[in-house]
């Protein structure tokens, strides 16, 4: 397993999906995780295999923060320890689940299945998010056959705007993109990685709220390699960040959650929710039918442009944290 990977921490799950008592399977990077919350309401992650035949352990039962494994009724406690086989009462009690490192942050539940680095001993770091002036909106998950270096790679591009998204972030009488700062940053807020900042697009339709046309000017950061943040600055008082976190099933299929921070009050919920959908489900597709389906590190593998700066740096990004896990080196 890529150890960048295997040691950072990734988002599984809404916190609402996990109800106390409750268990929830989820899938990442190839490994089968259960989730499930004590009565005391702490979140707990952990290999959704029983170590002694491999079902899934979200299969069976959760009562008195012990799982029982549907197969043959063996038990576990909270710290993953076998406490009852029920076949063998006097039996030693040997058996261990795997436990990974659990945490709840914006919202969502975020599991390392390794051992969290000094660098990256917390989720990424999403500062608009504790804005108690900005609205929260959260959307997806969508599911999308495409690797996650793939799909943030598209959430920096810019140039597609006026044919992917026409009509509403991009106009195809304006599909020029202006030249952009690109740089590395590290800062208290953000952490480390790459931004560019800088960018203009003409957009017709900004958000949901947006009434007209009007010149754009985005910040787009890489904070992690499969997490990044846009801040947007239209005209006037509004303000703006989406954040992208990819939770990577396999190197060629990815859950993608994202998350809204912006001070509009006056859209409803579910208005501002469908608009993001529509802007991913159009770039859904054309995520899906890239070859290959795994991002390309090596020159020259794809023929690039001045405008494909930021797509650039982010690959070298990635060449320099060393991730081998969907990308092609």
């Amino acid at each position: 397993m890529d150890p960048v990977l295997y040691n950072d921490w990734h988002p599984v799950a809404l916190s609402t999906q996990i109800a106390a008592g409750a268990m929830l399977a989820a899938d990442l990077l190839e490994t089968r995780v259960l989730l499930w919350r004590d009565a005391g309401g702490a979140l707990h992650a952990w290999e959704d295999r029983c170590p002694h035949r491999g079902t899934r352990l979200s299969m069976g039962s959760l009562r008195d923060d012990t799982v029982r494994c549907p197969y043959h009724g063996w038990a576990f406690g909270k710290e993953g320890r076998c406490t009852h086989i029920p076949a063998l009462p006097d039996a030693p009690l040997k058996a261990q689940v795997a436990v990974f490192h659990a945490r709840e942050r914006y919202g969502m539940a975020w599991v390392c299945l390794g051992a969290p680095t000094p660098a990256h001993a917390e989720p990424p770091a999403f500062p608009e998010f504790a804005d108690e002036g900005l609205r929260k909106v959260w959307c997806g998950p969508y599911d999308v056959r495409a690797s996650a270096p793939r799909i943030v790679e598209n959430f920096l591009d810019m140039a597609h705007f006026a044919f992917v998204h026409e009509g509403i972030l991009g106009d195809k009488e304006r599909p020029v993109v202006p030249d952009y700062t690109v740089e590395t940053f590290e800062d208290a807020q953000y952490g480390s990685g790459v931004w560019a900042k800088q960018c203009y697009a003409y957009q017709p339709q900004a958000s949901h709220s947006a009434s007209g046309g009007s010149d754009i000017e985005y910040t787009y950061r890489v904070v992690r390699p499969l997490t990044t943040i846009l801040t947007k600055h239209p005209p006037g008082a509004i303000r703006e960040a989406i954040a992208l976190f990819s939770q990577p099933l396999t190197e060629t299929s990815t859950r993608v959650w994202i998350i809204m921070a912006l001070n509009d009050f006056v859209s409803s919920y579910d208005a501002m929710r469908e608009f993001q959908d529509t802007i991913f489900l159009q770039d859904q597709p054309i995520l899906e039918s890239q070859h290959p389906a795994r991002l390309p590190l090596t020159p020259g593998a794809e023929v690039s442009v001045l405008c494909d700066r930021m797509s650039l740096a982010y690959r070298a990004y990635l060449k320099q944290q060393d991730l081998h896990y969907g990308v092609i080196r």
